[in-house]
């Protein structure tokens, strides 16, 4: 294990690790083009306004692309085609209006099934309700195509579920695409749409994000107006979007934002640029069982604190405040008690216990994982985790950081087949724990993260860096993204496969 040191920090400032004997990391391969081919919503809709273009055309291309891209990515899961293109003609009203979106089908979304990516949901019949944050994206004036691939419940971090099958990376169609806003990442990244629907309950905002060379921000808890994220460290789950470029996120970030009088946060509103002040960055380098990534991430960890510095950031390094390893432990309980909760769901509606007609095999190992640990399990495991969120929230002010710095994920785009649902249960398990050992603790915490698309490597896959803050930063961390963005600009690169 290699381990970052203030004395390695001071003798090269911008190297991670002097175990890993890092030269300047190569630049990512240049590109022909600074600004990306295909507009973004912002410019889509603001083309859709001057009557450069109708929404009818607009909608009828993304059909067309999806259509065409269907049957090698398997981006969508269910749609409704005739119907988005009847709103298109119908003149749609909002800031927004008339670009073609997705919403992921873990959520309920009017006139559409939700079918979350299981056989269970094979029935499922259109939704007659849904969250005040899809109600803002149709007040936005976006039209959604259909329902975006996810894993099943979102258990995985990539998108491979038995019910819907492999989602592919359009960088390289070996690779995962990520999990659990899969569909929705590799739609974006493919030129589908500009911007998707995303939720993220231990990564699944960032991860695919990191795999699909997009800009992903995770929400802090309660922020977003949906029917998530409103209790404690157990409210795991949020709701956003993924996107190519930083203002439509920022842009989709401020019309969905919770502006009650009792909202968790007071409101950010629209975020259009970067701050000129200056931030105390922490960079961390190993994962939650205190191992240091691929050298490929290292690299890219390297690239992005070398990059933050040069802007004028100061840069220290930084190690995990808590037991990374228990909380990982305690993290994935909580996940199995959530499956347990789906399948007693499952089978107080089909009259029996679920089993493989309904759930996949991991699904079942996590319900039975919760049932033999028991209910009397979880109060320890929530007074941890508790404790976990108070060590991540003091770690800010105690070390003086505004901002940590880290890697996303443990590797690169894993192989399909690597850590999806047919590999057995502990061998998954414990591939799992040390590929995602980054990303579930802001989920805990309440707090907000992103993974921002700083690095490509030699053969060309994306490989994102995470910067995270306390809960309720999101200004500062879409300030610092534009700022990067600017920097360090991605939107022109196009995978191998798009539309």
């Amino acid at each position: 294990m290699t381990r970052i040191t203030r004395r390695a920090l001071a003798a090269a400032p911008l190297a991670l690790a002097a175990g890993h004997a890092l030269a300047a990391p190569k630049p990512p391969p240049a590109a022909p083009a600074s600004v990306s081919p295909w507009p973004d919503a912002t410019s889509l809709a603001a083309s859709i306004r001057s009557g450069a273009v109708s929404a009818v055309e607009v909608v009828e291309t993304a059909i067309r692309r999806a259509e065409a891209l269907q049957g090698t990515l398997n981006i969508i899961v269910n749609s409704d085609f005739d119907w988005a293109l009847t709103k298109a003609n119908a003149a749609p009203s909002g800031p927004f209006a008339g670009v073609p979106f997705l919403v992921k089908d873990l959520v309920d979304y009017k006139g559409l099934p939700t079918r979350s990516g299981s056989q269970s949901g094979r029935f499922a019949g259109p939704a007659t309700m849904q969250a005040p944050n899809c109600d803002a994206f149709d007040r936005a004036g976006l039209i959604v195509l259909g329902k975006s691939a996810t894993p099943e419940f979102g258990f995985l971090p990539t998108t491979e579920p038995v019910a819907t099958g492999l989602t592919h990376n359009p960088w390289d169609l070996t690779r995962s695409s990520g999990g659990s806003s899969g569909g929705s990442s590799v739609a974006v990244a493919a030129g589908v749409v500009p911007a998707a629907h995303a939720t993220d309950g231990g990564g699944s905002i960032r991860i695919p994000s990191s795999h699909c060379g997009l800009f992903g921000l995770k929400p802090s808890r309660g922020r977003i107006d949906d029917f998530e994220g409103k209790g404690g460290v157990t409210a795991i789950g949020v709701e956003h979007v993924v996107s190519r470029t930083v203002r439509d996120s920022a842009a989709l970030f401020a019309l969905t934002e919770d502006i009650k009088p009792r909202a968790s946060f007071p409101p950010v509103g629209m975020v259009t640029g970067p701050n000129k002040r200056r931030l105390r960055i922490g960079v961390l380098l190993e994962n939650g069982l205190g191992h240091s990534p691929t050298s490929e991430v290292v690299a890219a960890t390297d690239h992005a604190a070398k990059l933050v510095q040069s802007l004028g950031h100061h840069v220290d390094v930084t190690h995990l405040p808590y037991d990374g390893g228990q909380f990982m432990q305690d993290f994935l309980l909580l996940w199995a008690n959530g499956a347990l909760q789906y399948a007693e769901r499952i089978a107080h509606a089909i009259g029996r216990a679920a089993d493989t007609r309904e759930l996949e095999a991991f699904s079942l190992g996590l319900v039975e994982m919760a049932r033999k640990a028991g209910p009397q399990a979880m109060g320890p495991v929530i007074q941890n985790l508790t404790a976990n969120a108070l060590a991540y929230d003091t770690w800010f002010p105690a070390h003086q950081f505004d901002v940590v710095l880290s890697p996303v994920l443990s590797s690169g785009p894993p192989l399909l087949g690597d850590v999806g649902p047919l590999v057995p249960f502990d061998p998954l398990v414990a591939r799992l724990i040390e590929y995602v050992g980054y990303t579930p603790i802001h989920n805990v915490a309440g707090a907000p993260a992103m993974s921002v698309p700083l690095y490509w490597t030699e053969a060309g896959l994306p490989i994102g860096t995470m910067f995270a803050a306390r809960a309720g930063n999101e200004r500062m961390l879409f300030e610092l993204a534009y700022e990067l963005e600017a920097a360090n600009p991605w939107a022109h690169r196009i995978p191998p496969v798009h539309g």
